[in-house]
Parts: C-alpha cells; structure tokens; sequence
C-alpha cells in the first residue's frame, strides 16, 4: 500500500473506522475515500467511487480543494475539500488502494469514458474566450517543479517552440503556473496563447480541455483530467515511465473506449 513507504509518512492518518480493502460487503455503509498523493492519482481512482455506490453504500469523497468543485459533479457521490469537517462513516480506503479492494486486472479496469465533465456554467463561461475555427490544440510541458521526478518529466518550453508553426492549428497553453524561463520563452511565440493563468481550479481546466480537440501533456494532472473527459490525449513520457502506464504498448487500458487490446483512446509517446 503506498501509505506503508517512508516517502508517504507525512500523509499517514488515523481514522476512526476500519479500512476496507474488498473483504466485506458495503450495502447499507458509509465509506470514506480519501485522496493521498496527486491530483492526476485522485482523478484517475475516482472512477471507483459510483462502483461503490452501486454496492449500495454512501459514498464520501474527500479530495483536494482545488479538484472539489469539478469532482462534486459525480452523481450520488458526496464529495468534501480536504480540511472541511466530515461525515460520519463506517468504513474508509484510499483512493489508491481501490484497484486492489477491487482486485482489479487490465480487462477489468473500470474505463467508461467519459466519467467526469465539466460544469455547464464554467463551459459558457470560456466559450467565448476561444477563437473559433481551426484544430484547437493543449499544451502542457511541465509539472510541479517540486515533485521528486520532475527532471525526467517536465520539458522546457524552449525546446518545443518549433511545434507551434502551423497556421492550420491554434495553439493554447494550460499550464496553470508558469516557470521564469517558460515565462520568457512564451513572450517569444505568439501563436500560442497562454489561458492557463486564468484557471480557478480544475473545473476551468476542464472547461477549456472540453473545447479542444487534443492535448498534448507531459505525464501531469492534464493528461489524467483530458482522458477523463474522453478527449484525445498524447502523452509525452520519460524512458522509464509511471508504472501505470505499463511497456510494449502506446496507449492505456485505464482511459480505453472499448476492449483493453481493442482502441487507442490515449496515445503515448517517450520524451
């Protein structure tokens, strides 16, 4: 379980429940889901949370304050910012213990797509802030530059200035936060326009995402939230990539349209 690491020992927690890991039946239980790590985790496990429901128990979400008002969409879900009193319950798991609660393998991953969408108000209200016509293409070249990995995941965006060249596409940034030297080089390319610091939260991310017609993302929360949403996404990997996303294959059976072995909804690409 990832909480049992050193590396996660600030995030351990003591809960007033037992912890469920698929052993017992959920009908007529209250059980709390609690994110642990990064937003791209809690939005690729939060699938699991109507699968729950279906068992019959009251499901309680608590999620970063930030991904709150997008995830609160999920119908018949409670879903709390972390910090905020909860609910009582009977029973909690961690988002990211929920594939093994559901001893889940690749042909039996959840992957109906799309499970999240965006607010209708926060739709309209950047419809009109999108230039109309031409391929409407995302862009996301780094993470969080305080992440352990960020080295191998993050590129400058220096170093795909020659990307942004085609007049038949429009180009736009969603980088949320934007690096000094990232700063700088954006001065210098004009057809890439910056809407990522207009961004409230996850909600206005996807709102913009559900305008574009593909995202190209280095493995960050982007890439999880456009899969999610069902849009084409080409993901820009490091050589020894994530562990979800698996060898030997360029596409991903956890934002999948079909079959595991069948479509290519999510494509990846090495770094």
């Amino acid at each position: 379980m990832a909480l049992e690491t050193n590396a996660f020992a600030r995030h351990r927690r003591q809960f007033n429940a037992p912890l469920w890991l698929g052993d017992e039946s959920v009908s007529g239980k209250t059980i709390l889901l609690h994110a642990e790590q990064g937003f791209g985790d809690t939005i690729q496990f939060i699938r699991y949370a109507p699968l729950l429901a279906g068992r019959g128990a009251d499901v309680i979400c608590e999620v970063q304050p930030e991904l709150q008002p997008l995830l609160s969409q999920l119908e018949g879900i409670t879903v709390v910012a972390a910090g905020e009193p909860l609910p009582a319950y009977d029973l909690h798991c961690p988002l990211l213990s929920l594939p093994f609660a559901f001893r889940t393998r690749c042909e039996t991953i959840p992957a109906a797509i799309p499970y999240l969408a965006a607010p209708p108000e926060r739709l309209a209200a950047w419809q009109d802030r999108l230039p109309p016509g031409r391929l409407r293409a995302g862009f996301v070249w780094s993470g969080q530059s305080s992440h352990k990995n960020d080295s191998n995941r993050s590129i400058a965006l220096s170093r795909l200035a020659g990307l942004f060249e085609d007049p038949r596409i429009r180009y736009f940034s969603l980088q949320s936060d934007l690096r000094v030297t990232d700063g700088e080089a954006l001065c210098g390319l004009p057809s890439l326009v910056h809407l990522g610091g207009g961004f409230c939260d996850f909600a206005d991310t996807a709102a913009v995402i559900s305008l574009l017609d593909v995202i190209i993302s280095v493995d960050t929360a982007v890439a999880h939230l456009a899969g999610a949403l069902g849009k084409p996404v080409f993901i820009l990997l490091p050589y020894a990539a994530d562990f979800r996303w698996m060898r030997d294959r360029d596409d991903t059976p956890w934002y999948r349209r079909r079959s595991c072995s069948g479509s290519r909804p999510l494509a990846t690409g090495t770094a």
